[in-house]
């Protein structure tokens, strides 16, 4: 389930050719605007994709961290940011995560998560770690 109400689009925070996932009507804290399916990969298929450009784009999953997974419809697109207005959740059992508003969005604004899981999650990410 995406809400039709969001797009995606060229992003400033996505780097040179980016894009990132926008919306085109305002929305309220707790709107869920987004639950979408993950494919789930072992810990050793998640060495391999460390090689590939699919790295950028995947989630640590599990209890344990040690697999990997891909989420479809625009999850992977939804560009970082250490004052997210978003967060997700992960459901292990079900292979799921869901998009949900925990800041006040415009219309026209960009959706960010936090890719440490948490909106203001101020611990460095992997690209700004070095």
């Amino acid at each position: 389930m995406i809400l039709p109400d969001l797009v995606i689009a060229p992003s400033k925070k996505g780097g040179k050719g980016g894009k990132g996932v926008f919306t085109t009507k305002a929305f309220k804290v707790g709107t869920i605007v987004e639950i979408s399916p993950v494919l789930v990969f072992t810990g050793k298929e998640y060495l391999h994709l460390a090689e590939t450009m699919l790295y950028n784009y995947v989630f640590e999953w599990g209890p344990t961290r040690k697999k990997a997974a891909l989420a479809l419809g625009y999850i992977s697109m939804y560009n970082h940011s250490y004052s997210a207005n978003c967060e997700y959740e992960m459901d292990f059992d079900n292979n799921l995560m869901t998009i949900k508003v925990v800041k006040p969005i415009k219309k026209g604004e960009e959706l960010f998560i936090n890719y440490n899981a948490e909106a203001d999650n101020k611990n460095k990410v992997w690209f700004d770690a070095k």
